[in-house]
């Protein structure tokens, strides 16, 4: 039987002109390709690479992001393997981890690296299983596309001609890294070069023979770094010592460009696209009549060619053309199409004044169920908890002022004062400033809570603790 091909989904990088959708905590690849309720981005990698052919995935992310992997995998009844970057390296290191790991599994075994935020229709598998021979016999085939117009955003790989007894495989003459327009337009008119999608498919062996010959260092730290993981109930997190010291660098730079076992196979009747901006986004979905695009709850009047876009709300549109409306519980884009590029240098002025909208949406997923951060009035904030059956966590204090923790629905148990405290609706604990509160959900139940804390000097701590353990039906509802 033949052995299935692992796929390597790269989960790195934030995708900052797809702001507001794409967040640090929550980056374009976790959010959905076509609005609320879609498959994520990526999702939708994993679907396109699943069945007979194709093993479970391990899947490499910023050790922060390990819940969400976890929660979007369960999603699809996928198990998967998750390596967890204490620091971001680039995509070498993390292909590389990931070899490693594969080759743990199985000397023999084929990897297939996938980035894990990009839109592809057509039969790429067909194309990948046709590879198959290449790879096992040592080549490391990099995946092209043919490319439609000179971006200047991509690298491109030119053909060398193909390769004798391996049928669509070609030579690569030369790697192009990003090169500027007219460059660009050179390329195409020239003819035989094609856009290097990041998608590669190897024998594990191979990827780390020629690490270790070409970049030694980077080989023996991410070496180390998988010999010193730490096991996690959600997957391993190298030890960051020793992952500091790999090169800073992508896969291609430091092994594809350098090495001779590499060859390209052109992706002939596929559509691809790294949606990189909502420029993108708009161009590979489907248009209705008017050319717009609409997701989400929107009503568009003598509208034309648009992107238009809503999570919770309606949102209505009258008399525009070529442009884009994302709406999102926290913030609002409106742009021209043809300014989608513009977007990140938006989100670097949002990082410089430090905005929590460029950080984290109003709702997170973490490991024990998922928070979500309300509207409140200044100096407060409110957060609405929720715990899923037969987790555990620590509610930390706030560091700044004192808060107050109400269960709105479910029963969880908490420590105080060292003994097990068993909290219902209506109930509230006090928390201080510099303490953390153990919190458990023992239940079959959801456990929903309500976090509100205080930043304006209220004097919570002057009160006992046992006072602060009360009914209080009607928090819940003044909040």
């Amino acid at each position: 039987m033949t052995q299935p091909i692992i796929p390597v989904v790269l989960c790195g990088g934030m995708g900052s002109r797809l702001w507001p959708m794409s967040r640090i905590e929550q980056p374009k690849q976790f959010q959905p390709t076509q609005g609320k309720g879609s498959l994520t981005y990526f999702q939708a990698t994993l679907q396109r690479h699943r069945g007979p052919d194709f093993a479970e995935p391990i899947v490499v992310t910023n050790a922060g992001q390990a819940a969400l992997v976890h929660r979007q995998l369960a999603d699809l009844q996928l198990q998967g393997q998750v390596i967890g970057e204490p620091v971001g390296r680039n995509t070498g290191p993390a292909v590389l981890a990931a070899a490693l790991c594969a080759y743990r599994q199985d000397p023999d075994a084929l990897i297939l690296v996938l980035p894990s935020d990009h839109m592809i229709k057509g039969g790429i598998n067909r194309i990948i299983r046709s590879m198959r021979p290449a790879a096992e016999d040592g080549r490391i085939v990099s995946f092209g596309v043919i490319p439609t117009y000179p971006e200047t955003g991509y690298g491109y790989i030119t053909d060398g001609g193909a390769v004798p007894d391996y049928p669509g495989l070609h030579q690569v003459a030369q790697f192009v890294e990003k090169p500027g327009y007219e460059h660009a337009q050179r390329l195409i008119e020239a003819g035989g070069v094609f856009w290097a999608s990041g998608i590669s498919l190897m024998r594990a062996a191979t990827l780390i023979d020629e690490f270790r010959r070409l970049d030694p260092v980077t080989h023996s730290a991410v070496t180390a770094s998988l010999e010193g993981a730490e096991m996690r109930t959600l997957g391993i997190v190298l030890e960051e010592a020793s992952f500091r010291q790999a090169a800073n660098e992508p896969t291609e730079r430091q092994v594809f460009e350098r090495t001779p076992t590499i060859a390209m196979a052109p992706l002939h009747g596929v559509e691809w696209d790294d949606v990189g901006a909502w420029n993108a986004v708009y161009k590979i979905a489907d248009h209705d009549q008017d050319g717009n695009v609409l997701h989400g709850d929107v009503i568009a009047m003598n509208t034309r060619n648009s992107l238009v876009q809503s999570e919770t709300r309606l949102v209505a549109v009258i008399g525009m053309q070529d442009t884009v409306v994302i709406d999102t519980p926290d913030a609002l884009l409106v742009t021209k199409r043809s300014n989608s590029q513009d977007v990140k240098q938006l989100v670097d002025r949002l990082k410089a004044n430090q905005r929590r909208e460029v950080r984290t949406h109003t709702l997170r997923e973490m490991p024990w169920g998922r928070v979500e951060t309300m509207p409140t009035d200044v100096g407060n904030d409110m957060r609405i908890m929720t715990v899923q059956k037969k987790a555990s966590l620590q509610v930390n204090g706030t560091g700044i002022g004192p808060s107050l923790l109400t269960v709105l629905s479910g029963e969880g148990r908490c420590m105080i004062d060292g003994r097990e405290v068993t909290v219902r609706r209506g109930q509230t604990v006090a928390i201080e400033p510099d303490e953390a509160l153990p919190l458990s959900n023992p239940t079959d139940e959801e456990l929903k809570l309500v976090h509100l804390v205080f930043r304006g000097g209220t004097e919570v701590s002057a009160l006992r603790r046992d006072l602060m353990l009360l009914a209080s039906e009607r928090l819940p509802e003044a909040i």
